[in-house]
């Protein structure tokens, strides 16, 4: 997918309408992809994983649906619908779907943010 700009308003639909889930796979669809952040939308059947691996952008996960172990390192987390993760840069991490699953992921760029500053006081 193209570069959009963060400077224009976007509405998706139907997303899970586009993006059924497929038995024994795991497929995505970019929802959004500008010079800031890009937000990607997976189907899982259940047993399907995705290995150890990590990113240099900070993510945030967001499970849609289903039921999903998720792994930061070797700690595991239990997710249901509606639980949220968020990952540092360069944190490990894998997953599983225990159900048939829709997870939202979107991969923060955070060069693109000003350092965080201390606060006074």
């Amino acid at each position: 997918m193209a570069l959009s700009s963060s400077k224009e308003t976007k509405v998706v639909t139907g997303i899970f309408q586009d993006l059924p889930i497929t038995p024994h796979a795991t497929t995505s669809k970019i929802v959004e992809n500008n010079e800031r952040l890009r937000h990607v939308v997976f189907a899982m059947d259940a047993g399907c994983d995705m290995k150890e691996h990590a990113s240099p952008r900070a993510v945030v996960v967001t499970l849609l649906q289903g039921v999903m172990d998720f792994w930061i390192g070797a700690e595991k987390s239990v997710l249901r619908a509606g639980d949220v993760i968020y990952l540092a840069p360069g944190e490990p991490h894998s997953l599983k779907a225990v159900e048939p699953c829709y997870m939202a992921l979107t991969l923060v760029d955070v060069a693109h943010f000003p350092a965080e500053q201390e606060q006074k006081g």
